[in-house]
């Protein structure tokens, strides 16, 4: 019998050739039966789809109908996918449809949808102009057309969006290291916000900069200091003859020629090149950037020779107002943490013998 024929051969009797056709037109029926109860789940709603694509799925597996009919089980079967959102099987079902009958135009109008949906615009929008050849005024396909150049014209807005906010963020990256300067992890964001320093046409740093209050745990905040600037420009403006005295500078110690600046020595951990690029991409187009070209640098750092105050665990290096932030910043045994912060406090305070000596500590940045 034609049922036990080795695959490949032909049917040699008239009994055999009556048994295959037999057969072919039996694959034939359940494949066409398959369809039709396919389309039927379908029409029942999404409950039934999985049974749909179960019909559609075994009439394909039958072999049995012409390539232009097995593209239509093909192409519906996309369309059950593209309902249950199974874009990626939805596609392949199309581009399967597609060789099986190039002139399946409800199968390039599948492909074009599972591939917008992929956000793979380039490949919908050749789907879409093929389907538009072979009929140009269909209105479904030249709505999805105008779609994918809207969607190609804002990803190309986005791609260009987030190649200028990498290029500015390597850029930053470049100029800490050719100051030498070590980024840490960001401190007082609560007093601060998410503030991020800015490099201008000049290739000039402007930092944000906040000044800590010790011995009140309050604090100033300096929105555009300039890395050229020296600090006493920004200090004799802020504690100029005109200037309010502080609120809660009761015994009014806090005066221009009282005050002295420091900066913790040896704190914080120096971040890796990879962790201060997601720092300053933060809140930029680049934000979710998961892949980008950067080299981690883990050259050894020089030590500080800078003598610090006090024996104890806390090192203060006092600032020389007439250095300018630049210079600052450059020091080996400071580890800006996110953006500058300085110590203030007044030679007139009782406070500053304790803060000399290296014994106060400052709380946790929540306390400021």
């Amino acid at each position: 019998m034609a049922l036990w024929m080795e695959a490949g051969s032909e049917p040699k009797t008239e009994s055999e050739v009556v048994d295959l056709e037999a057969i072919s037109a039996l694959k034939q029926s359940t494949a066409i039966e398959l369809k039709e109860n396919g389309n039927e789940y379908v029409k029942k709603g999404k409950k039934h789809y999985s049974d749909a694509i179960d019909c559609y799925t075994r009439a394909i597996s039958q072999k049995a109908l012409s390539d232009a009919e097995q593209s239509i089980l093909y192409c519906n079967r996309a369309h059950v996918n593209l309902l249950l959102g199974n874009y990626r099987r939805a596609l392949q079902d199309a581009e399967e449809a597609i060789k099986l009958s190039p002139t399946n135009v409800k199968a390039f109008y599948r492909a074009v949808k599972a591939s917008m949906s992929l956000s793979l615009l380039a490949e919908a929008k050749s789907y879409c102009e093929k389907g538009l050849e072979l009929s140009p005024e269909n209105e479904e396909l030249n709505k999805l057309a105008g779609q994918i150049d809207l969607l190609k014209s804002e990803q190309d807005r986005r791609k260009a969006e987030v190649s200028k906010s990498v290029t500015a963020v390597k850029d930053m990256i470049s100029a800490f290291e050719e100051r030498k300067i070590k980024i840490g992890k960001a401190l007082y964001q609560e007093l601060t916000g998410v503030k991020k320093p800015t490099l201008d046409k000049n290739n000039i740093l402007h930092w944000p900069v906040l000044l800590l209050y010790a011995e009140v745990m309050s604090s100033d905040f300096i929105e555009d200091f300039c890395e050229t600037d020296m600090f006493s420009t920004h200090l004799d403006e802020m504690f100029s003859e005109s200037s309010p005295p502080l609120p809660w500078d009761n015994e009014h110690a806090y005066t221009r020629d009282a005050l002295e600046l420091y900066y913790e020595a040896d704190s914080g951990v120096r971040l890796s090149k990879r962790e201060i690029f997601h720092c300053l991409a933060d809140g930029t187009a680049a934000a979710n950037l998961e892949k980008f070209d950067i080299e981690e640098n883990d050259a050894a750092e020089e030590s500080s020779s800078t003598t610090v105050l006090g024996g104890g665990g806390m090192r203060w290096i006092k600032v020389n107002e007439r250095r300018r932030l630049y210079d600052v910043l450059k020091e080996p045994n400071l580890v800006v943490p996110g953006i500058p912060v300085f110590y203030v406090v007044s030679k007139k305070s009782s406070f500053y013998k304790e803060f000399k000596s290296g014994n106060w500590a400052p709380p946790p940045s929540s306390f400021w």
